[in-house]
């Protein structure tokens, strides 16, 4: 990528992040309800107190100015203070993004582990019978709910078979020390075995349901891109040679065939981190999903602009580094 490209996506970036910045404030703002009343609703108070919150909150000045105060102090990190936690917002997301971010890893390595080798396989297979099965497969998987996905594995795995817990990140009775906040690693740094194990059954279900539906799109994109590769000349040419048909399928045309696979993953990455708010709501996960759900009820301004900024940063920059990404993947 050239400096000026590279100054051009750059651009690009900061003209998206403004753009969302405006719509999400002016979305949430626009919004019915008054924070005030919802925070005052069982308080018996009086207008003169709820005129004094309102104030304290910033919410008697005019729009613009709300916005402009906003966009600067999200330039220099800061965020304000959140409505109902009385917290600086950073603190209150700083606490529930290792839980989010840790499940949208395992559903990602859930992903790529269903749907490169089931890719592969379809486009090696193409036009038989197994080929066939493996896309109805992913196009079911495509169009499952996520929600609805989640609540059977719930009524299977854990109500019927008691075989998983329904939901929350680690049982009872398990006292690990939080050092870093991302449970798989600090009941390993603890030693706590039985921890560890508990933990993972916690992941095991939100993470399929995340992890299956993005596997079912990326097989797809897989199975598309490699049967491509496998008619080009220079596979052709290579199998000509006489190489092995494994080092021709892995060395020559997966790697090509993982280009566009890139981009999707970049953006499913964004999607798992921003849009599993259902999820983590449906398994009861303390991840910022949930949280931003439980703001948006409550009008809690500030934390849910800045949760909403948050995964916009994180959905460029994926987008930015898969740019980056194909110039090492084909040079």
């Amino acid at each position: 990528m050239t400096v000026s490209r590279l100054v051009e996506r750059l651009l690009q970036l900061l003209l998206v992040l403004f753009g969302v910045s405006l719509i999400v404030f002016l979305m949430i703002t626009l919004t019915p309800g008054d924070p005030v009343e919802i925070m005052l609703a069982d308080q018996r108070a009086t207008a003169e107190q709820a005129e004094a919150l309102r104030r304290d909150l910033g919410l008697d000045r005019p729009l613009a100015e709300r916005f402009f105060i906003f966009l600067g102090n999200a330039v220099q990190g800061e965020f304000g203070i959140s409505f109902f936690h009385r917290r600086p917002v950073w603190d209150v997301i700083a606490e529930r993004l290792p839980a989010t971010i840790e499940l949208t890893l395992v559903a990602l390595l859930v992903a790529i582990t269903v749907a490169i080798p089931l890719g592969v396989i379809a486009a090696v297979k193409r036009d038989t019978l197994l080929d066939r099965a493996l896309s109805a497969a992913s196009l079911f998987g495509v169009s499952l709910p996520g929600f609805w996905f989640g609540i059977l594995l719930i009524l299977l795995f854990a109500v019927e078979l008691r075989l998983l817990p329904v939901g929350g990140r680690i049982g009872f009775g398990f006292d690990v020390p939080r050092v870093t906040g991302f449970l798989l690693i600090d009941t390993l740094v603890a030693g706590e075995v039985a921890a560890l194990r508990n933990v993972l059954a916690h992941l095991t279900l939100p993470a399929i349901t995340l992890g299956l539906p993005t596997a079912a799109l990326l097989a797809r994109v897989v199975r598309s891109s490699m049967a491509e590769v496998l008619a080009s000349d220079y596979v052709l040419f290579a199998e000509a040679k006489g190489l092995p048909r494994r080092r021709v399928l892995l060395l020559h045309a997966l790697k090509n065939a993982l280009i566009p696979a890139v981009t999707v993953t970049a953006i499913e990455t964004g999607q798992l981190l921003g849009g599993n708010m259902i999820v983590e709501t449906v398994f009861g996960w303390p991840g910022l999903g949930r949280l931003v759900v439980e703001s948006i009820f409550a009008r809690n301004y500030p934390l849910v602009q800045a949760a909403v900024l948050l995964y916009a940063v994180t959905y460029v920059t994926l987008n930015f580094a898969a740019d980056l990404l194909y110039t090492v993947l084909n040079p």
